[in-house]
């Protein structure tokens, strides 16, 4: 059965940080390309971060550059997404996604979805 398990959500004040994890199983993890994505109310889901097979490739949308960094643990099966500095319009739920392809197909396309996380950003 594939999983993928996000952990690491919560409330934090504006220029906090927090650590999100993604823990996978089910799939080959070394397989497949990893993303961190998000979605706010009333707003389309949109890519955050995501890191390719082996952590070989990364992006980093331009919203989030300079204070979001990906990381991934093989041995864990994890994916870490560190942020910092956060802001109150980094609100949203945080989900975990696994794509067969690299660069990472649009949504409708990516092959697994983890069931989120929330993260609140107080102002």
């Amino acid at each position: 059965e594939v999983q993928l398990v996000e952990s690491g959500g919560g409330l934090v004040q504006a220029g906090g940080s927090l650590r999100l994890s993604c823990t996978v199983s089910g799939f080959s993890f070394d397989d497949y390309a990893i993303g961190w994505f998000r979605q706010a109310p009333g707003k389309e889901r949109e890519g955050v971060s995501c890191i390719g097979s082996r952590g070989a490739s990364t992006h980093v949308a331009d919203s989030v550059k300079g204070r979001f960094t990906i990381s991934s643990d093989n041995a864990k099966n994890t994916v870490y997404l560190q942020m910092n500095s956060l802001k109150p319009e980094d609100t949203a739920v945080y989900y975990c996604a696994a794509d067969s392809r690299w660069p990472m197909r649009d949504t409708p396309l990516i092959d697994y979805w983890g069931q989120g996380t929330q993260v609140t950003v107080s102002s």
